[in-house]
């Protein structure tokens, strides 16, 4: 199957913003990021009450933050609720995230840069080795590190793992506790004082990234930055290839409509991908560790294939804002996970 050469030209609904402007880059690219694709453009509705009018200094200040946390705590839903869009693909299953995601948000007199990273947990493959690897290693990269847990727990095993991780890191950690809408209020504040006495956190903040309510955090977040640079033009939407965006859509389906090993054997790479007039033609494969798996992608008479195709092709519709033709296949490549070089393939690990 031939690859593309010639650029693809995204056009794109702009709707007017409301003081600021959305960036969405990813840092750690698969091979296709060098063929020449250009940036696929997004522009997504302002989050109203969550962005300061200008830094109490009239100074511009930058900084990058990370988000880290548990498998399944709402990392990637507290970064689509400050950009405005669904980017960061979002499951019920653990472990959805596996790439390191960043969102910018330009704020007036700001800019910040947030990442978006695989949850920390004890890893099985050498996959999730490289996912792991891939969050611990934003600790030295960022200005600011957001924690994320959930209010309807306890501090877990898998929290106290993490806040371990943080001992000895200078950077300021906030501790957000997600999904405060869920408990009584007479909760929280237990709640809060015993994970203060778990570690030093500089904030403690509580949110609910599903209904947009961040309370103060991107104020807090600007006032730990410092002065610096504009990172990344103040019109730059995204640098993160369409071949992407479409791969994860495909894998979020996957996500949604399968159960048990099936999501997280999967790996979805983007083959061909051509512009005609009024119509973009895609086509994406599958690749799975075993023939049964296989079998239970395709469904019978090809209906599950056919219910992930339609219902990827709809969400990169409504994102890039054209036409698309949607063709999936389903290979099986045995042992992927372990397989290094199919890990740098799929921007899972680069090279040191």
């Amino acid at each position: 199957m031939l690859a593309c050469n010639c650029p693809l030209s995204i056009k794109l609904p702009v709707r007017k913003r409301q003081g600021y402007n959305i960036v969405l880059i990813k840092t750690t690219l698969p091979d296709y990021a060098d063929t020449g694709y250009p940036a696929f453009l997004l522009r997504g509705p302002a989050i109203s009450g969550i962005l300061p009018a200008m830094t109490s200094n009239g100074k511009f200040k930058s900084g990058f933050i990370s988000i880290v946390g548990r498998p399944n705590v709402g990392k990637s839903t507290l970064l689509n609720a400050l950009l405005g869009e669904k980017i960061a693909i979002i499951s019920d299953k653990p472990q959805t995230t596996r790439n390191r995601i960043l969102g910018i948000v330009n704020a007036p007199g700001a800019q910040l840069v947030f990442m978006d990273t695989p949850g920390i947990h004890k890893p099985m493959h050498k996959m999730n080795e490289f996912m792991v690897k891939t969050a611990l290693a934003t600790y030295s990269e960022v200005d600011v590190i957001l924690m994320l847990v959930e209010a309807t727990e306890k501090p877990g095993g898998g929290d106290r793992f993490i806040i371990e991780t943080l001992k000895g890191v200078k950077t300021p950690v906030f501790l957000l506790i997600n999904k405060v809408d869920l408990i009584e209020k007479e909760r929280l504040l237990p709640l809060m004082q015993e994970y203060s006495t778990l570690f030093g956190f500089k904030e403690i903040i509580p949110v609910s990234a599903l209904r947009n309510d961040l309370g103060g955090l991107v104020n807090a977040i600007i006032a730990r930055l410092h002065e610096g640079p504009r990172y990344f033009p103040e019109d730059q939407l995204t640098d993160q290839p369409e071949r992407f965006v479409v791969s994860e859509l495909i894998r979020e389906k996957i996500f949604e409509l399968t159960k048990e090993e099936i999501p997280y054997s999967t790996a979805v790479v983007i083959e061909d991908m051509k512009e005609e007039p009024g119509l973009t033609r895609i086509t994406a494969v599958i690749y799975v560790e075993r023939d049964s798996q296989k079998g239970i992608l395709i469904g019978r008479g090809g209906a599950m294939l056919k219910q992930i195709g339609m219902l990827a092709r709809q969400d990169a519709e409504r994102l890039l804002g054209v036409k698309i033709f949607l063709q999936l296949w389903v290979k099986v490549k045995k042992g992927w996970r372990e397989n290094e070089q199919m890990l740098k393939n799929l921007g899972l690990v680069t090279e040191e």
